[in-house]
């Protein structure tokens, strides 16, 4: 028998974005730790999967949601649902997020009784398929030899989403060279855990995913990364349009552009295809991007 020691499964993000209801509106979520906060894409997720508990056959197709204070991983997180409207095409709910008595986080979301309509889309870039890319969790491993040890664990924990950037360079430290990068990147992405084919399961899951890698495609021009020191960076506002029903075990390719950085603040847009494709999603994010050099900070 072996005694090498036994590698963590990785999160189940059914587990992760299921909620206890406490009344009719209202519901508690398990908050996970993420480098000491809260990532913002659980939050999305679990206030998302809080609306869809409050109406019946209908899709969400589009969210916007505003990251108003740090979260506590230590507490639960509660989920207050405001039913504003219900109408015979179109329900509207608006999602508090709460804790130790304050607002951390809000949500509007707009569900859709699904017909049919005209279609058209833009064609995916063609860029390498995952299989033949690196993986997220093998540059990690590279850079986890120099990261504090509290670092270093939290680095090498298994994530529930498989993550293969096309350009390797965005995922490591100090991000691309100091002479800067494009502004954009594209990032296969999928969930290890299976989720099945509820088709709410996959769009909260997808919500959950469209936060990931987002803010670091305005660093890149920049010569910056997560680790620059004096860079200051958090999610300010995201937004998701679905267009498309979708299973993501299977892989997805997110396509992310940096129009512009200004105010401290970077810009980013966002389109989620399948691997054939399809365009499954469209989003957008404004992040926190405040860098003083060290000497300054």
């Amino acid at each position: 028998m072996s005694d090498a020691p036994t590698r963590p499964e990785p999160e189940n993000l059914i587990e992760t974005l299921a909620l206890e209801r406490i009344e009719v509106n209202l519901f508690r979520g398990v908050s996970r730790d993420q480098h000491g906060r809260i990532f913002g894409g659980l939050v999305i997720g679990q206030a998302l999967m809080a609306a869809y508990k409050t109406v019946e056959k209908v899709r969400c197709h589009s969210l916007h949601c505003y990251f108003l204070r740090p979260g506590d991983p230590s507490v639960p997180i509660l989920y207050d649902v405001d039913r504003a409207r219900d109408g015979r095409s179109f329900t509207t709910r608006r999602v508090t997020a709460i804790q130790h008595g304050e607002q951390i986080f809000n949500l509007a979301a707009s569900f859709q009784t699904p017909e049919k309509g005209v279609e058209h889309q833009d064609r995916m870039p063609e860029v390498p398929p995952p299989d033949q890319l690196p993986a997220e969790r093998e540059l990690r491993r590279k850079m986890v030899e120099k990261m504090p040890a509290a670092m270093r664990e939290a680095m090498s924990r298994p994530r529930p989403i498989d993550m293969r950037p096309v350009d390797p360079s965005s995922f490591m430290p100090g991000g691309p060279p100091e002479s800067g990068g494009p502004s954009f990147q594209d990032v296969w992405m999928r969930a290890v855990a299976p989720l099945g084919d509820d088709e709410i399961i996959n769009q909260c899951v997808i919500a959950y995913a469209s936060d990931m890698s987002f803010l670091s495609t305005a660093m890149r021009p920049h010569g910056m990364g997560w680790q620059t020191p004096g860079l200051q960076s958090a999610s300010l506002d995201h937004a998701v349009w679905f267009h498309h029903p979708s299973q993501f075990n299977a892989w997805h390719l997110y396509h992310q552009t940096s129009p512009s950085a200004s105010g401290s603040r970077g810009f980013n847009l966002g389109q989620i295809f399948t691997a054939d494709g399809v365009l499954v999603a469209s989003t957008a994010q404004e992040g926190l991007m405040r860098y003083r050099p060290p000497a300054e900070a």
